[in-house]
């Protein structure tokens, strides 16, 4: 079968709704001065996109890159989450090709959901065997998405009982102006603390006058009440 774009996003196309589309652009704040303004949906749910994702796991780079040019979210989504299934059985040398992809088409990869559907599974993958300072890099970046990248990137890091870096850019993160950064944060943070409480603790109890009443709320979710009794 020969792979091409068109048939995704035929595929893509031939499952839009209107009226979920019209639910989604106002759930991804799509109107002007928020966020995504201008941002198009099609209405198609991430469990369809998978799917399709899945058929077309195949898809060469050449042919992935002209889906994640359209304007459409849901083939931004499609064409990332292709990528994710690629990445872990590709060889190392179409990894770093994946990897390279990525950052050449990060400005395609535009809201909350592209960044953490794909970013772990592919930048914090790839990094987990490489220096890390990209990270260091894009956390620096005025471009919120950039930013969110750099965290969420972590949850691999994290996934993998690897929490320094994970530490070290929620604490330059800590004055983001953002509430995406401070939900993206805590929540990594959260995630750390799953697999280590004692350095939450540690990290919150250093930095709790500093973080943001969101940051620190989705930190502390899954603690019990006598952990947080300490932290007062």
């Amino acid at each position: 079968m020969t792979f091409s774009y068109k048939l995704v996003l035929a595929e893509l196309l031939g499952k839009k709704n209107n009226k979920q589309a019209e639910n989604l652009q106002r759930f991804f704040k799509t109107a002007k001065g928020q966020y995504a303004y201008g941002d198009l949906f099609l209405g198609i749910k991430v469990p369809v996109q998978r799917l399709v994702a899945k058929k077309f796991i195949n898809l060469p780079l050449s042919e992935i890159q002209k889906i994640i040019n359209n304007k459409y979210h849901e083939c931004r989504l499609t064409a990332l989450l292709i990528l994710t299934y690629q990445y872990p059985k590709a060889t190392p040398k179409q990894q770093k090709e994946i990897y390279d992809f990525f950052l050449k088409n990060i400005s395609y990869i535009n809201n909350w959901d592209l960044v953490d559907l794909s970013s772990p599974n592919i930048i914090g993958k790839y990094l987990l065997n490489h220096s890390r300072r990209p990270l260091y890099n894009l956390v620096k970046s005025k471009n919120l998405w950039h930013r969110r990248i750099a965290i969420i990137s972590t949850f691999s890091f994290i996934r993998n009982m690897e929490f320094s870096d994970t530490v070290k850019l929620a604490k330059l993160l800590l004055k983001d102006k953002e509430d995406l950064i401070h939900k993206a944060v805590g929540w990594m943070l959260r995630e750390m603390g799953k697999r280590d409480e004692k350095l939450l603790i540690e990290f919150i109890s250093e930095n709790k006058d500093k973080m943001p009443r969101t940051m620190y709320r989705y930190a502390i979710e899954k603690l019990d009440k006598s952990q947080l009794c300490g932290l007062q």
